[in-house]
């Protein structure tokens, strides 16, 4: 395994902690009105940029930071356990299951929410959980845990939901049919701190247990069966890492709805940085992750105002790219991620 010759990650580690601060510092005064540092000092002043600043840009900022680090640090994992460099964290259908989940709630023309939480979110959230539980019983299903039948399995269901989906808005209203549309593009607007306290435990929980695997995941990327020799539980990790990884998504979604390539991108450009010891290479995921989605949200809101972009195109338009690099350019084969 080539866990990245690097003489010194510190240098860099930092650096991205540094570029993370000054993105999430800066992220909530930049918009289509700028921010005057007294509506942020006073936050008691009540005026309409303070609450501007503080009820509706801090928590997107938030969401939109948790949400980058979240989908980051999953499509590494992914990307490690499956030993494919093109691994996203919506492989596995997860994003698929939460917009069918979304699809049908608007379709039955339902409106509730639970403590707070959006009804779309907890539909979105129940069709990822169904997704999840779908793709583990295929995997069971052929008597053990083989990575290619979970990836088989993953790509199958997310092409017949994607068809659901399909059938779903086709049947659905104008109205209807637009918000389907809206919702399926990723978005991260949101008022109040509920939606960052709903996202928070799920991606604090999963990148928590990602970090506690690092060991694990430096040995899988060179094959199950040298870290079987090393002593690791292959069957045991892959399951753990399934449905962390995979919860975390879930709650992503069902909050922001899906927002491609983040989870491609990241991983690889922090391998450049800093190689491929998944010790360093996962906090360097998690800053850059954030900060990362935290930017093309900034460019969704400035980019054509007072309109926004949905920050699924951003995101889109970059990966699109990206990706054809990847295919063409081989680096990440040459990082020691298979």
């Amino acid at each position: 395994m080539n866990t990245g010759s690097r003489p010194n990650r510190l240098i860099p580690l930092a650096l991205l902690l540094i570029l993370a601060i000054i993105v999430f510092s800066c992220a909530p005064i930049i918009g289509m009105n700028t921010i005057p540092l007294s509506a942020v000092l006073h936050p008691a002043s009540g005026g309409m940029e303070s609450n501007i600043f503080w009820k509706i840009r801090i928590p997107r900022v938030c969401i939109s930071f948790l949400a980058g680090a979240g989908l980051s640090v999953s499509g590494m994992a992914f990307q490690a356990m499956f030993r494919n460099p093109l691994a996203t964290p919506f492989t596995l259908g997860v994003a698929s299951g939460a917009s069918l989940g979304a699809a049908i709630y608007v379709r039955l023309g339902l409106v509730f929410s639970v403590f707070g939480i959006s009804g779309i979110s907890i539909a979105s959230f129940a069709g990822a959980i169904f997704s999840i539980l779908l793709v583990y019983g295929l995997t069971r299903a052929r008597r053990g845990f083989s990575t290619a039948t979970m990836l088989l399995a993953g790509v199958a269901i997310s092409f017949f939901f994607s068809s659901v989906i399909l059938f779903t808005q086709y049947m659905s209203d104008f109205s209807q049919s637009f918000r389907i549309l809206r919702w399926l593009m990723g978005g991260l607007e949101v008022v109040g701190f509920e939606s960052v306290l709903n996202m928070a435990p799920f991606v604090i929980s999963g990148s928590v247990i990602i970090i506690y695997m690092t060991y694990e995941l430096n040995l899988m990327t060179t094959g199950e069966e040298i870290a079987i020799s090393r002593g690791v539980n292959v069957w045991k990790t892959k399951n753990i890492l399934f449905f962390a990884t995979s919860l975390m998504v879930g709650g992503i979604v069902a909050i922001c709805g899906p927002i491609g390539f983040v989870g491609m991108m990241v991983p690889h450009i922090c391998r450049l940085l800093i190689g491929a010891d998944h010790r360093y290479l996962t906090p360097a995921t998690l800053m850059f992750g954030g900060a990362f989605l935290t930017l093309c949200d900034m460019l969704a809101r400035t980019l054509i105002a007072p309109a926004e972009i949905p920050v699924g195109i951003i995101t889109a338009l970059l990966g699109g790219p990206f990706f054809i690099w990847l295919l063409l350019g081989k680096t990440s084969y040459k990082r020691g991620i298979i």
